[in-house]
């Protein structure tokens, strides 16, 4: 399946984020996203995935979990992707759609665990991203997850997330992620670990670090 140009899909964007969905993990962003934007736009995505940079597909479909403001969903596209940019909280969906109205971004309001709506499309995608976005999931939220974001990448399609460590802001709803089981359950799923790298925040927060991970589907780890 195609993605729709800006003017032959207008009526079906709005379509998609018209969508109503209450997602426990997106406490506190609603109230703040207008404080946000700044902060998030100011991480370059190249910079940020330096690390990773070896394993970024030329082109294809992407899946941005977590889509913010756009920031990363609009690098990909300006790198040649199709980008889907997932986001359930809607002020952020708006700011992201106001500051990068590309017609290679298609915005839809959906949500980890299940991304039930993004399963009904059908589609496989050769890179999902999800940054800044597996510590708002509880335990049985990620083993739930996991599975469902594995079932959509392509053959040989890649995994970029980044995992937050540190102390949770007042009014967000997070949780300690140890890595290792997350690595084993990737494996069960067949996805090979490609890298994964340890960094210090780039807002400047002494109190809080980040884990990478990149994987690869395969039928074989």
């Amino acid at each position: 399946m195609q993605y729709r140009t800006a003017s032959s899909g207008s009526d079906w964007r709005k379509r998609l984020t018209n969508t109503k969905v209450s997602v426990p993990g997106t406490a506190g962003y609603a109230e703040q996203a207008d404080g946000l934007i700044e902060s998030y736009e100011s991480v370059n995505f190249d910079e940020l995935y330096r690390p990773l940079h070896e394993f970024l597909p030329g082109g294809g479909k992407a899946l941005d979990i977590g889509a913010g403001t756009g920031r990363d969903a609009a690098a990909l596209a300006a790198k040649g992707f199709q980008v889907l940019a997932v986001e359930p909280t809607a002020a952020l969906r708006a700011h992201g759609q106001r500051l990068h109205p590309d017609p290679n971004i298609a915005w839809l309001d959906d949500s980890l665990p299940d991304l039930s709506q993004v399963h009904a499309r059908g589609e496989r995608y050769d890179l999902i991203l999800m940054t800044a976005v597996w510590m708002h999931l509880d335990e049985d939220e990620r083993g739930r997850a996991l599975p469902r974001v594995a079932a959509l990448l392509a053959p040989d399609g890649r995994i970029f997330m980044t995992v937050r460590k540190g102390p949770v802001p007042a009014g967000r709803r997070m949780f300690v992620v140890p890595i290792e089981p997350l690595v084993a359950q990737a494996q069960s799923l067949s996805l090979k670990l490609l890298r994964q790298y340890e960094f210090g925040d780039m807002l400047g927060r002494r109190d809080v670090s980040w884990t990478m991970l990149a994987f690869e589907k395969g039928n074989r780890v």
